[in-house]
Formats: structure tokens, C-alpha cells, sequence
């Protein structure tokens, strides 16, 4: 059975692999013809060089297209509306242009109309939303929605897994069931799983996770689990090979030399050049927030990066100056959120409340990739129900990161330590470049500036940490009894 099955998926995935071929395919054409109208004025032409050059331009935004297309996820069908693939083919193919106009004219040393790349672009929009209303169709076809189960251990670890209503992803996994899990072993809850496609796991025992963990990799069903803070940290082991037995060597992660340097020179520079192009941006932000309410332009705060080392970071304010008057920490709980000033929306939509901070960047406060840094206090008391949020720190700041590409502001610290570890795990060049593209294809998402819910988002934390123990444990804690107990509380629940 699982043979067949498997026979089944090659020749699905086979038939997928040929329709991206194909838009790839187009997009590589259209881009040849506009190169050929951009060098030569016409369909055909020749140089000293022959077609060679041409070749090789045609190569060079082949493997452009393909490395941003793998950063914005372009041809992941099923799992993306069709305006977010539409999106993500667009800017693969704009950066794409862009790098390969920018080479070109390096290289004649001349600046040349790009007019014909425009005209291209918006060719190739109408082939990209064309393409992916057909592929995202086709997909769902081959894929008709799987019977599934979800198994959680409370409603915390539900919430924390997401509703799947009026995503995409709820053409393809149904959910028929959802079971509570309450310590039971895997042999008690094996049966219970016989007949369905697809498994949802949150919040679920080690010991059993891994029963059903294998018993998806024997029946070939899909499954779907949500890590441990151990399970993440545990992505970064490396096998020694110095032992009989197979052993996973994990220890604090540190940057090697090689790549420490590298990191810090594109820091400097890509801050230097940043600074420079950007500083009209800067000024005339910064004018526009000190003539609305006379207050000063440049907000400052302490945070946290390496080792817990504190440092002031720069912010455009955004908010009143007596946003944090009687001295509370608060996060912003989103655009409902009255401290924001009128000029501060704008600045917060367009993201200019953080280009301040590539001056930390330039000073070695902060570097462009990493995990975002924290206010102190708010840390604290992050700390009391989540000691393991420190393991943060094991890296400089940075100025965006895994949990500002693929969560949002309000994502939960448990889920913003997970994403931070991701990143510490896979840090490399390739790694950083990656995240600095994919931040652009997030700032026009509102999602990912969403604040924190509660009445002045007082810290975000005392906010969340209720909402939490309530939803895990049914109890409704008042402020006193919350502080007293919330941390025993809170890290039971999310230990094994």
C-alpha cells in the first residue's frame, strides 16, 4: 500500500515540478527578450563576444530568480493565497531585474534607461497572477482535503497551533476531530489515530509524541508537530564521530572566526551605505515629528543583546513623549493604540521608526540579522515563567530576524524563542542574506505589526501571561494571585 502511495506522490510532485518548469521557463523568455530590445534595440544583435554574453546575462538572472524564489517561498502551492504567491514571484523577479540592470550598467559604466525592465515587470505580473490562479488550482485538485486529527493537551497548546479556518491550508488538512490528550501513552491512543490522513500535535508528552512521530513515517500520513524549546536546540547537535555509539554534541553556539568577521564588515558596511542613501528619509522624518508636538525626534531605550550586555538603541518616536509617564513598560497594542501620535502611524507603517538603528548597527550595538533585542524589564519578567528566553542572548541583536519574518510583533515569547534558536542553529552568510531579502517581502504585511491586546498593552506581558494560565489551566487569577503563582504555573505547562 505505502508503495503505491509513494508511486502516486512522485508522479503528483512530477507534474508539479513541470508546471513551475514552465513559469520559469516563460519568466527566463520574457526576460531574454527585454535584455535583447535593452543591449541591441531589437530581437537579435551581435557584439564582439558573440551570444556568449548574452548566455551569460541570461544565466546570471537564472540563478537571481532562483535564489529569491526560494526565499519567498514563490511556488509553494497550497499553503499560499494566490496574491501571496503572485507577491513573492513579483519581488523575485524585481530584485532579479533590478540586480542584473545594476550589473550591467557597472559594467558599461553608464547609466541606461531601464524603461524596458519596467514594461517587463509588469508582463511578467500578469503571467504571475495568471500562473498562480491555474497552479494553485491544480494543486488543490491533486490534493483534495486530508481527514484529520488534532491532538492537543490543553487550550494553550490549541491556541498556540493556530486555526486553520479561512487559511489555505484549510482546503487541504480538514480537521474532523479534535482529542484532548491527557498524559494517555501512544498504545492507548494508537487506534484512536487508524483512518485519518494527517495529525495536528501541540503540547503533546515526549514519549507519545515519538509513537506517533513513527507511526507517520509507517503509514505514510502527514504529520504535523509543534517543538519543544529542547527539540529546537536540539536541531543544532552535531554527531562525534569519536564514539562507538551514536552521540549529539551540543553546546552554547558561537560564531567561528571566518564568519564573525564577515558578519561584522557587511554590518559596517551595509550600515555606512544605508546611512548615506537613507539620510534625506531620516531628516525629513525627523523634521516632521519634532514641528508636530515640539518634542525630540530620536527616542531612546535601553535593551538587551549578547550576553545580556544593556546598550541605548535609537528609535524616530512614534509615540507621545509621555507615553511611559509613570514608568510602567508597555508594548504597543497596534494601530488602536492612543499613545501613537499621527505622524507615528505613518512612520510605523512605513517601518522609519526603526532606521535610527543602523546607527547601533554601525556602532556594534546590534547587527542586521538577529534576534530582536528586549527591554530589560520587560525580560524580567518574561524570565519568571520562561527562564529559557535568555538562551536569546547567546547572540548580538540584530535588526531583523526569523521572529520578524515569520511571525509577527505580537507572536508569544515561547514562539519568538523558538524562531531566535531556529536562527542560532543555521547561522551562515547565506543564512543573513536570505532574512534581509525575506524582511522585504513582510513590510507591507500588516499582520506583522499586529500589538499586543489589553487595555494599554501594559507590558504585553502581565497581559499575555493571564490570558495564558487562564486559557491553560481554567482558573481566572487576579493581578495579585498572578504574580504570585503565574511562574510554577506557566512552566509546567509548557514542560514535558
Amino acid at each position: 500500500m505505502n508503495h503505491l502511495k509513494g508511486k502516486e506522490e512522485n508522479r503528483k510532485q512530477l507534474s508539479l515540478m513541470c508546471l513551475k518548469l514552465v513559469h520559469l521557463g516563460l519568466t527566463l523568455a520574457m526576460f531574454y527578450v527585454a535584455w535583447l530590445y535593452f543591449h541591441y534595440g531589437r530581437l537579435s544583435g551581435m557584439n564582439k563576444y558573440g551570444f556568449r554574453y548574452n548566455y551569460y546575462v541570461l544565466a546570471g538572472y537564472a540563478v537571481c530568480v532562483a535564489f529569491f524564489n526560494r526565499t519567498y517561498n514563490s511556488y509553494l502551492l497550497g499553503y499560499s493565497r494566490i496574491r501571496s504567491l503572485v507577491f513573492a514571484q513579483f519581488l523575485a523577479q524585481l530584485f532579479s531585474s533590478g540586480i542584473m540592470w545594476f550589473i550591467v550598467c557597472l559594467a558599461w559604466k553608464h547609466w541606461d534607461d531601464p524603461l524596458v525592465f519596467f514594461i517587463l515587470l509588469i508582463l511578467q505580473l500578469i503571467l504571475d497572477a495568471v500562473w498562480s490562479y491555474f497552479a494553485n488550482g491544480y494543486y488543490f485538485k491533486l490534493y483534495p482535503p486530508k481527514k484529520t486529527i488534532l491532538i492537543y493537551r490543553n487550550e494553550l497548546d490549541k491556541k498556540r497551533f493556530g486555526s486553520i479556518q479561512g487559511k489555505p491550508t484549510e482546503r487541504l488538512y480538514k480537521v474532523v476531530e479534535e482529542f484532548q490528550y491527557d498524559g494517555y501513552s501512544f498504545k492507548a491512543i494508537r487506534d484512536r489515530l487508524e483512518g485519518y490522513e494527517a495529525v495536528f500535535v501541540a503540547g503533546v508528552h515526549s514519549r507519545c509524541r515519538n509513537g506517533i512521530a513513527k507511526y507517520c513515517k509507517e503509514e505514510g500520513i502527514a504529520g504535523f508537530f509543534l517543538p519543544h524549546i529542547g527539540d529546537v536546540i536540539m536541531q543544532e547537535a552535531r554527531h562525534i564521530q569519536s564514539f562507538d555509539a551514536p552521540v549529539l554534541f551540543v553546546t552554547r553556539s558561537q560564531l567561528n572566526p571566518e564568519y564573525a568577521i564577515l558578519k561584522r564588515v557587511f554590518d559596517i558596511a551595509s550600515s555606512g551605505v544605508a546611512l548615506i542613501l537613507l539620510s534625506p528619509i531620516m531628516l525629513i522624518t525627523a523634521a516632521a515629528i519634532h514641528f508636530y508636538d515640539g518634542g525630540p525626534a530620536i527616542y531612546k531605550q535601553v535593551r538587551l543583546t549578547k550576553d545580556g550586555r544593556e546598550f541605548q538603541i535609537y528609535k524616530f518616536r512614534s509615540m507621545r513623549v509621555d507615553a511611559e509617564k509613570d514608568g510602567v513598560a508597555r508594548l504597543s497594542t497596534g494601530d488602536n493604540d492612543d499613545r501613537i501620535t499621527p505622524i507615528g502611524k505613518i512612520v510605523r507603517k512605513c517601518r522609519f521608526d526603526e532606521l535610527p538603528q543602523l546607527w547601533n548597527i554601525f556602532k556594534g550595538d546590534m547587527s542586521v540579522v538577529g534576534p530582536r533585542p528586549e527591554r530589560p524589564e520587560i525580560a524580567r519578567q518574561y524570565y519568571e515563567f520562561l527562564p529559557d528566553f535568555k538562551l536569546r542572548l547567546q547572540v548580538k541583536a540584530g535588526l531583523t530576524g526569523y521572529a520578524q519574518v515569520y511571525g509577527k510583533y505580537n507572536t508569544d515569547p515561547y514562539e519568538k524563542l523558538e524562531f531566535d534558536l531556529l536562527y542560532i542553529n543555521d547561522m551562515s552568510p547565506l543564512t543573513d542574506i536570505n532574512l534581509i531579502f525575506a524582511t522585504f517581502g513582510i513590510l507591507f504585511s500588516k499582520d506583522s505589526t499586529e500589538g499586543f491586546e489589553g487595555e494599554g498593552g501594559v507590558t504585553g506581558v502581565a497581559t499575555y501571561r493571564k490570558e495564558t494560565i487562564t486559557q491553560a489551566t481554567g482558573i481566572d487569577y487576579d493581578d495579585e494571585k498572578l504574580r504570585e503563582e503565574s511562574a510554577e504555573e506557566v512552566r509546567r505547562q509548557w514542560e514535558d
